[in-house]
């Protein structure tokens, strides 16, 4: 199992750490939501729970909930500034599908 990040990822989850002055890391989830299913869900790390999975690069810790792990396994965390937008980009080998609009994905 894992979860990787960009360096750029890691720069902008460091600064976004110490604007908020507190955090251990980046807690990445899924819930079910869109046309296609899930959504991914970011916020920050304050606590770990027992069935959380740590992973790090960049001396960033990204938290991954052990009940949302299969459906992120393998995913590559990225933060991209495109013109004026800028956003963390989910490369993710499990998704098969995504919605139109981008906001949802499907596995299996």
């Amino acid at each position: 199992m894992s979860v990787t990040l960009t360096e750029s990822a890691a720069r902008q989850i460091k600064k976004q750490l110490e604007k908020r002055g507190n955090g251990i890391g980046l807690k990445l989830g899924v819930k079910k939501s869109g046309c296609s299913g899930y959504a991914y869900v970011l916020d920050y790390a304050d606590t770990l729970s027992e069935n959380d999975e740590v992973f790090e690069g960049f001396g960033v810790k990204v938290i991954v909930p052990g009940s949302d792990l299969e459906l992120v396994d393998g995913i590559e965390l990225d933060y991209r500034k495109e013109g004026i937008n800028e956003a963390f980009k989910f490369n993710n080998p499990n998704v098969k599908g995504t919605c139109g609009c981008g906001e949802s994905f499907s596995v299996g």
